[in-house]
């Protein structure tokens, strides 16, 4: 911790090194969030990553340490990909198209196969019911949190993750095992 607070500090008085260390600690874990909010474009992606670590050095002179570094950058990339997201929206007039193969499924472990299977049936959301469920049920912010970022009611917030949640259910579904219940004619004697 100390020696972040030190590379943070070097960071501020302009070191590219420390900015550099900066970088490589914490873009992993941005880059992920960016991802999970702006789904399968990974050229938008991309670009809002980058828009975020500008945003990130930017704001660095104001960090006061009263979070950790990785809680602090992690609310910039919400907020920062969430802008970009409403930006976009603004611009295109219409909501973004999202592709049915997006997923590459690994077939080596189950747990693979359920997280890629799960991260697909997300992408089929609509941006609005994607954004509210990766920050609510991924990223654990309150349906009062998500309201005041996104502009919405928290009744809003709480539909739309609703709403998520029931698409998700119909698009997982095979994935549940559900034992076949025999049929009446099939079925054996009760005695």
């Amino acid at each position: 911790m100390e020696a972040e607070s030190r590379i943070i500090q070097d960071a501020i008085s302009g070191d590219e090194a420390a900015m550099r260390q900066l970088w490589t600690r914490h873009a992993p874990h941005i880059d992920v969030v960016v991802r999970r909010l702006v789904g399968d474009d990974l050229d938008l992606a991309a670009d809002v990553a980058q828009e975020v670590w500008i945003q990130i050095f930017r704001a660095l002179p104001g960090y006061r340490g009263d979070a950790q570094f990785s809680t602090w950058a992690h609310r910039i990339a919400v907020n920062r990909t969430l802008n970009a997201l409403r930006s976009r929206r603004r611009l295109e007039g219409m909501e973004t198209e999202v592709q049915e193969d997006s997923a590459v499924v690994e077939m080596d472990t189950e747990r693979s196969f359920l997280a890629a299977s799960i991260q697909a049936a997300a992408e089929r959301l609509s941006p609005g019911a994607r954004t509210v469920f990766v920050l609510h049920d991924i990223e654990g912010y309150t349906h009062e949190e998500i309201a005041e970022r996104l502009g919405i009611t928290s009744g809003g917030s709480k539909s739309q993750l609703f709403k998520a949640r029931a698409k998700l259910r119909t698009l997982l579904a095979h994935l549940i095992d559900v034992p076949a219940q025999p049929s009446a004619r099939h079925a054996a004697p009760v005695s």
